[in-house]
């Protein structure tokens, strides 16, 4: 089975976090923390900022490191980098994506989550940072 590996960036705003609801693919109308994936020769820190200037047209700061993620899915293995990260300028648009929210801690498992991108949710509850993105 081929494996994936990709970023997710785990925007933090006061007191809130950006989750996105994707736009294409076979996954569409399923959210996810936004990202994508590692290029040759790329870093996980480089991947991601580069994946949100493409994505959201914003530049961000990668923080620290939250956890990797394992999931098969039916015709790939998925193995997810997720980062702590703060808009360092840019407005945060859509350009792949449908629809995007910020959520609370308490509104986390308000949106339908792609099944990697749930896995990360109980780490976020516990590791919940307030100081990220707040400098």
């Amino acid at each position: 089975m081929k494996t994936l590996h990709v970023v997710a960036a785990i925007i933090y705003h006061q007191g809130k976090i950006f989750a996105t609801q994707r736009g294409y693919g076979e996954f569409k109308d399923g959210w996810e923390f936004p990202g994508g994936k590692i290029q040759e020769g790329e870093t996980p820190e480089e991947a991601l900022e580069r994946e949100i200037l493409e994505e959201l047209d914003t530049l961000i700061s990668v923080g620290p490191f939250i956890a990797q993620i394992e999931h098969d899915y039916p015709v790939f293995h998925l193995s997810m980098k997720c980062f702590w990260c703060r808009v360092v300028s840019g407005g945060l648009v859509l350009r792949e994506h449908e629809a995007a929210k910020w959520l609370s801690r308490e509104e986390i498992g308000s949106v339908d989550w792609l099944p990697a991108d749930l896995k990360v949710l109980p780490m976020l509850r516990e590791k919940w940072l307030p100081e990220i993105g707040e400098n």
